[in-house]
């Protein structure tokens, strides 16, 4: 059997999907519903909200975002036609970037001591 991975996470991320996980979670207290009416508005799982309420940093993006519209939870600051204007803007940059990467030479360490 084939040892598995597992995906580790920066602190900063870790933190940043809890917070989300609970205002989520409070909000969706607050307006007394269920987290299995929340699943059903966003055709997922009972067990995919409580993982996303976790703070599950697995749980799919545009479920916690979909979640968060559904909820009434502002992620930023611009309104829909300021979030497109930025959209279109940062659109236009990056058809001024290269369009693929190129991967980084790869440099040999000395690391036995």
């Amino acid at each position: 059997m084939p040892a598995t991975k597992k995906q580790s996470y920066a602190r900063y991320t870790i933190a940043a999907v809890s917070v989300l996980g609970n205002m989520i979670q409070l909000e969706r207290k607050s307006r007394k519903m269920t987290a299995q009416e929340l699943a059903g508005r966003l055709g997922v799982t009972r067990g995919t909200v409580q993982r996303l309420e976790q703070g599950d940093p697995k749980v799919e993006l545009g479920v916690a975002f979909e979640a968060c519209t559904i909820l009434g939870i502002r992620l930023f600051d611009d309104d829909l036609g300021d979030m497109t204007f930025r959209n279109e803007e940062l659109q236009k940059r990056l058809t001024l970037l290269p369009k693929y990467a190129r991967p980084r030479k790869q440099i040999a360490i000395d690391d036995d001591f």
